[in-house]
């Protein structure tokens, strides 16, 4: 196949902006995207496992702790205890905690009640948990989360070494028939896709409450979540891009350290969930902001100007070439990825998604806009 430079001005624009931008997305792809398909994680597996405080916050999810906490409460691990802050809950959610308690004595419940001089967020929650738990290392999940199995703490736990104070893990929904529930699954393996080989190379700027831990010391030496305690969201993810470091971070991808939760069931719900991780999004540092921003731009970018060179038959090979390149790359990387993460059953969809991500995206871009977080979850 023979490439022919343009010699018109507007068609030699066309072609070295899209020769630029498949360039910078193959750039993302196998710098950005990469780490959980292709790069192999080690943890020190002679180490002893320390205590474990697991910490949950609940407000109004009878339904769900009486499905999930059980299976937190039956863990394989040699000393651990479970933290469940009833967060002003007016469901029977405090009953049933105090009957648990008589037959598990790893529970131990904190009990919250409104005020209505002061009305506190998930991080006031997240914060107490903290302060009654009684280890030093802290495992966070939600509520309405299932552990892989009896083995979902000690894989986490095993992230923990002399100097892993902060350990990643993966949050995975489970499956339901529906292409939203296969939408919503896609848009968080790909994202977990990029926030972990991100912390593989040393430079996380995420995490999920749904499935990571940490240490009492990093969160004090921290202030907790003092720097934006002001923002309802963000007790998790935030608090990551504030201290997380090449040297204290350690990731866990392992199906066994994999939690497990129920997704949206409506478009709106969604959206809503997005509009809320994209408004403690504007408080990452400048460095990460700019990383997501650029893959945003550069695969907007992508499909406006294949299209534009296809209608007006600029040079199609360069079109043909730089497709095909994009597209075996990112199944290649997908490929790998989703099959570690559990989601391989997506993998032929990733042609229809990535271009459904250019519609939806900038619909989120624009709602976020008008979005006003009133409630911690």
């Amino acid at each position: 196949m023979q490439f022919l430079v343009p010699s018109d001005p507007v068609a030699l624009i066309l072609f070295l902006a899209f020769t630029v931008v498949v360039l910078i997305q193959l750039l993302y792809l196998v710098t950005a995207y990469s780490g959980p398909g292709f790069r192999k994680l080690k943890h020190a597996a002679s180490n002893p496992l320390p205590p474990v405080s697991v910490v949950i916050c609940a407000r109004n999810e009878l339904k769900n702790l009486r499905q999930f906490l059980p299976l937190v409460l039956d863990q394989d691990y040699p000393e651990y205890q479970v933290v469940v802050v009833n967060d002003c809950s007016w469901d029977e959610s405090g009953k049933f905690l105090e009957d648990l308690a008589l037959t598990h004595a790893r529970l131990k419940i904190v009990t919250l009640n409104e005020q209505e001089k002061y009305q506190h967020g998930k991080k006031f929650a997240v914060s107490i948990g903290i302060k009654g738990a009684a280890y030093e290392h802290l495992v966070f999940t939600d509520a309405d989360c299932q552990p892989a199995g009896r083995n979902w703490l000690r894989a986490m736990a095993a992230g923990f070494g002399s100097e892993k104070t902060l350990v990643l893990g993966y949050g995975a929904y489970f499956r339901a028939p529906g292409f939203l529930n296969r939408w919503i699954r896609f848009e968080t393996a790909w994202s977990a896709l990029a926030f972990l080989s991100k912390a593989m190379r040393g430079k996380a700027y995420m995490g999920v409450g749904r499935n990571m831990a940490y240490t009492k010391t990093l969160f004090f030496k921290n202030k907790g979540f003092a720097n934006h305690y002001h923002i309802l969201s963000g007790d998790d993810d935030l608090f990551v891009n504030e201290v997380a470091d090449s040297r204290n971070t350690a990731v866990v991808i392992d199906p066994e350290a994999f939690t497990y939760s129920t997704p949206k069931t409506s478009f709106a719900g969604w959206v809503r969930q997005k509009n809320r991780h994209i408004s403690a999004g504007r408080l990452y540092k400048s460095s990460d902001k700019r990383f997501l921003l650029g893959w945003q731009i550069t695969h907007f970018l992508f499909w406006t100007l294949l299209f534009t060179l296809f209608i007006l038959k600029l040079n199609p090979e360069i079109a043909v070439t730089g497709l095909t390149l994009r597209f075996m790359t990112q199944m290649l990387i997908t490929w790998q990825g989703f099959k570690r993460l559990g989601e391989a059953d997506l993998i032929p969809l990733v042609p229809v998604f990535d271009v459904l991500a250019l519609v939806l995206y900038p619909v989120l871009a624009v709602t976020s806009l008008f979005y006003r977080n009133q409630h911690w979850k």
